[in-house]
């Protein structure tokens, strides 16, 4: 899946990835290819790409369509 992560500065993240992890707003859910569409607000925590590539965030929102995931940070 593509996976764009921004904040109000910059793209922290753009890239193909198998797994995006996120601290949603209700609990924590991991995104994998091709997963139903979601918009999601999300907590303090992390963003964990492909289980390796870790990017804390104070809160933000994730949008996965068409097999494309945007998460807005801050």
């Amino acid at each position: 899946m593509k996976v764009t992560v921004l904040n109000p500065k910059q793209t922290v993240f753009e890239g193909e990835a198998r797994s995006v992890a996120l601290t949603g707003d209700e609990a924590e859910f991991e995104l994998l290819d091709h997963h139903a569409p979601i918009i999601s607000l999300l907590r303090r925590g992390n963003v964990t790409i492909d289980w390796t590539r870790v990017i804390p965030i104070r809160q933000g929102m994730v949008r996965f369509e068409n097999n494309e995931c945007v998460i807005l940070v801050e």
